[in-house]
């Protein structure tokens, strides 16, 4: 048994870098095939095994997902947000620290989450039934205050408004496959390969320092602010990382690219994490990988849950090491690379995935996504007004 346990948390653990180091391919898809095929993995695993399988790959994309993003702009859901921080850091050689910010916020996270379980458990049971009903109000404050103290209003507003539009729409298509990755390659991805275009930029050598030099304060209050930001996630149907980064942003002052990268690090790892939490307390599952795990085993028990943070302790630890290592390569390789060809390529690329993965009608949310993108940097807007696109749904989910 055991034996077996270590076989799927190590495969587990590859599937995780495969995930993250692959735009496109996510920890749900995993999943889904996972549980398609498990009455023939059953003849050769247990079903706990296929679960403690869920929950290392699931962990190790959250820790590896940072490095497409920074390296090549390609984010996914959880990381949107985190390309703008971790492009400005490769332009100035310093990627592999960006990625080393993001896995620090990673591992600190799950060690504060672990910690922090127990204490959690009553905060759930008795105190979700009181604030579920106003989440959705909320939220909608959260969006006016990101607006209101903005400089350019209008144009903040306006920017809001196109890209909430545009989540709507999106995100009400049913046949539309994978929706979430050309609207936000465009508003966040390619927009902002296009604008290293146009100006021409280039990598510099990357920098490969052994210590990370850490603002302790601000380390603390990401990882804090992570923490009840992904917490939040994790409890409330509808949320995702990277609306838990625009909450955060709006409470958490002077954070800087630096304090931020470790936030959202912290964020993703949070989100997956506590999601046991609402699993275990209120048996709801809050994303397709949980959801995976509760279909396999239909009764969870506080020995499966602790079975499972000790897949996420372990998975976290050896993605912590793993991603410095494959950072320190992607760091190696990338200035022997003319950008601009790989920006074209990458450009290239998106567009060739989102045919394949989501049909011709992606291709032109991909489209539509990027010329909205291009507005705040032309407009000097901070992109997180990007962000309505999934705001706006989800303030419409709660108060609809």
């Amino acid at each position: 048994m055991i034996t077996e346990i270590l076989i799927a948390l190590l495969a587990g653990i590859l599937f995780g870098i495969i995930t993250g180091l692959t735009p496109g391919i996510h920890v749900n898809l995993i999943s889904l095939l996972l549980l398609s095929s498990a009455p023939f993995l059953v003849k050769f695993f247990c079903l706990t095994s296929l679960a403690v399988f869920i929950v290392a790959m699931s962990i190790t994309h959250t820790f590896i997902d940072s490095i497409p993003s920074i390296y090549l702009g390609a984010p996914d859901s959880d990381m949107a947000l985190g390309v703008l921080p971790g492009h400005r850091y490769l332009l100035k050689g310093h990627g592999y620290a960006a990625v080393k910010l993001t896995l620090i916020g990673s591992l600190g996270a799950i060690i504060l989450s672990i910690l922090l379980f127990p204490l959690l458990i009553p905060v759930v049971k008795y105190g979700y039934p009181l604030i579920e009903n106003y989440m959705g109000y909320f939220l909608l404050l959260v969006a006016l205050f990101m607006i209101l103290r903005d400089k350019q209003k209008l144009w903040a507003l306006i920017v809001f408004l196109l890209s909430g539009t545009l989540g709507l729409i999106v995100l009400s298509m049913p046949n539309l496959k994978n929706p979430l990755f050309p609207m936000l390659s465009g508003l966040f991805g390619i927009s902002t390969l296009i604008i290293s275009l146009l100006r021409k930029e280039s990598i510099p050598k990357q920098v490969l320092v052994k210590k990370t030099p850490l603002d302790t304060k601000k380390t603390f209050k990401a990882l804090i602010s992570g923490q009840i930001s992904g917490f939040l996630t994790a409890v409330f149907p509808g949320l995702g990382a990277a609306t838990a980064a625009v909450i955060s942003l709006q409470f958490t002052k002077k954070l800087g690219d630096h304090g931020f990268l470790i936030l959202i690090g912290a964020i993703n790892t949070v989100n997956f994490t506590l999601s046991l939490l609402t699993l275990l307390v209120l048996n709801k599952a809050r994303n397709g990988a949980v959801i995976t795990v509760q279909k396999l085993i239909e009764n969870i028990t506080l020995p499966h849950i602790l079975l499972f943070l000790c897949t996420a302790l372990i998975a976290g630890g050896t993605a912590f090491i793993l991603g410095i290592l494959i950072s320190r390569g992607f760091s190696n390789l990338i200035t022997k690379i003319n950008y601009r060809a790989l920006v074209i390529g990458i450009i290239t690329f998106i567009f060739i995935l989102t045919i394949i993965i989501c049909n011709p009608i992606g291709l032109i949310i991909l489209i539509i996504s990027t010329a909205i993108g291009l507005i705040p940097p032309e407009k000097g807007l901070p992109r997180i007004h990007s962000m309505g696109c999934l705001l706006v749904p989800i303030i419409g989910y709660f108060l609809l």
